[in-house]
């Protein structure tokens, strides 16, 4: 199922939120945009993850895509136990939860529900901000390996 589910490319975010303890955060490859109205995201965090209760009992967080030079954020925000934000720039955004610096997009949510997904959680944000850098290229992933989006498509208006 890997094998094949892997020939879907996907993007790659880091979901972030600052604690009483500070900044936490994970590298997530199932995101995806659910719902304009009312504006909702949803992810999909491994059953095992240490880092997502934590950012469940803040109930905000802000989810950064990716740009294609952060193979190396993708790489330490998937490691356990360790400092992941040393070194790694960023700033609040209004909700407190870190925008990394140079991500293509960020997306500031409250907790909206929860659900089910075998050895994942289906969660569903519920986004209060947002801001994007169309000069950015997302990382991408696909067939087990980082790539990069080739460039701008044609838009459906050409």
């Amino acid at each position: 199922m890997r094998e094949v589910l892997g020939h879907f490319a996907s993007g790659i975010v880091v979901v972030t939120a600052t604690g009483p303890d500070g900044p936490v955060g994970f590298t997530c490859q199932s995101f995806a945009s659910l719902s304009l109205d009312p504006p909702l995201v949803s992810f999909c965090p491994a059953r095992t993850s240490s880092t997502w209760p934590r950012i469940r009992e803040i109930g905000r967080f802000c989810v950064n895509v990716l740009a294609d030079d952060h193979r190396e954020l993708s790489t330490a925000f998937a490691r356990s136990g360790t400092d992941k934000f040393a070194g790694v720039p960023w700033t609040p955004s209004t909700s407190g939860a870190p925008v990394l610096d140079g991500v293509c997009a960020w997306i500031d949510c409250a907790l909206a529900d929860e659900y089910d997904g075998g050895d994942h959680t289906i969660v569903l944000g519920r986004v209060h901000d947002l801001g994007a850098d169309a000069a950015r290229l997302p990382l991408l992933f696909h067939r087990g390996a980082y790539g990069i989006a080739a460039g701008r498509g044609e838009s459906e208006e050409s």
